[in-house]
């Protein structure tokens, strides 16, 4: 299927929940091997897992603009620092981890057992049906991701606001303070890619195309990833 009529059947599915209410009741994707069929069965963290895990997730994110992208992270885009930002915060978060990420002080409590890590990191679902650590901005939240509002003041720490602009998606983390992402654009010298905005400051770009609120047609809502619930 081209990504232009998967992005129009999305849409119209996600109107379609929207206007019967079952927008908080849409059917979780199964998570699977990598690069086959899927056929596990869906796995969702309970609550105290969801609210460590989008911890470590904003945690990570906010470092790659307090201290600069780790050389850890290597596929620079909007979708790659999600799937970066994810990915470590499934970790195993050991002392050479730690120094690795150059993570030092408090750190939000490790509470998903290491059989449940290991069955989500890297392991998202494409359109195609098979499962690997790559997923483009529309796969993230196609398949594997609930949508959560349109209403960017609804979204919780870890979630994503999406952005449809026609040829290109874009996707922002929210940390509960703002939102993180990255531009897209090469690194170079004095520019990173990296950018952070508080909501305000969204509701009042420019460029109206960015803005997070229900009367842009390019924000498509807030999502969160499946298994955070």
């Amino acid at each position: 299927m081209l990504i232009a009529q998967s992005r129009r059947r999305f849409c119209r599915i996600l109107a379609a929940l929207s206007m019967a209410g079952l927008v908080s009741q849409a059917r979780a994707l199964p998570v699977g091997v990598p690069g086959e069929k899927s056929a596990m069965p869906t796995i969702r963290l309970n609550a105290a897992q969801s609210r460590a895990l989008r911890a470590w997730i904003v945690r990570i994110a906010e470092e790659q603009i307090r201290r600069e992208p780790t050389p850890r992270w290597a596929h620079r885009d909007c979708a790659g620092f999600v799937r970066f930002a994810v990915a470590e915060a499934l970790a195993g978060h050991d002392a050479r981890w730690r120094q690795a990420m150059g993570l030092d002080g408090r750190l939000p409590p490790d509470l998903v057992p290491e059989e449940t890590r290991l069955a989500l990191r890297h392991r998202w679902k494409r359109p195609d049906g098979s499962e690997g650590a790559y997923v483009s901005a529309i796969g993230l939240i196609q398949e594997n991701s609930l949508p959560v509002s349109r209403d960017a003041r609804q979204a919780r720490p870890a979630d994503l606001l999406f952005f449809d602009q026609g040829a290109e998606q874009h996707l922002m983390l929210w940390t509960g303070r703002g939102a993180i992402y990255h531009n897209g654009s090469p690194p170079v010298p004095g520019d990173n890619g990296m950018r952070t905005a508080t909501l305000p400051a969204l509701l009042q770009w420019n460029d109206t195309r960015w803005r997070p609120e229900p009367g842009n047609p390019n924000f498509v809502g807030v999502f969160s990833l499946t298994f955070l619930g």
